[in-house]
């Protein structure tokens, strides 16, 4: 991880490169994400100085949108999808056997560091329930035995 004095430097360097955009801050938020993997707490008072926000308005909206992470995350990112649609298809039982297989909870990272699981609130892929994106990959009928061929493929 990095320490407080990096985070600032680079954290000025992408509000510098949003000076004067319209609707800037999911755009600085997304660039900080890029740059760290996450968002780190360090960033939110410099960002919502530059903006003339609060931190809580900053805050607000970072944990607004699932995408957003306060903590780094593991190596690969399973999310799978919670919407109405997959859990009509099995998304629950899918959910707890990921669950149970990773041996951690939602928004947690197995002790390996190589997954972060995440629950995710549609995907598009109504049409193919349950559905998962592996590393920002797309995969439609996701069931306990595709979920641990996907596991395998990432670890």
């Amino acid at each position: 991880m990095q320490d407080d004095a990096a985070i600032i430097a680079r954290v000025n360097e992408i509000l510098a490169a949003h000076q004067g955009m319209e609707g800037s801050l999911l755009p600085i938020l997304h660039a900080i994400q890029e740059a760290f993997g996450y968002v780190p707490q360090a960033a939110l008072p410099i960002i919502a100085q530059d903006l003339s926000l609060t931190k809580a308005e900053v805050h607000g909206v970072m944990s607004f949108y699932h995408d957003f992470r306060e903590n780094p995350a593991g190596r690969h990112v399973l999310k799978l999808c919670r919407a109405e649609a997959c859990q009509s298809m099995g998304a629950d039982d899918l959910a707890a056997h990921a669950q149970n297989k990773l041996g951690i909870e939602w928004h947690e990272t197995t002790k390996d560091g190589a997954v972060t699981l995440e629950p995710v609130f549609c995907l598009g892929l109504c049409a193919c329930a349950p559905a998962a994106m592996v590393d920002g990959r797309l995969v439609g009928r996701v069931d306990a035995a595709r979920f641990d061929a996907l596991l395998e493929e990432v670890r």
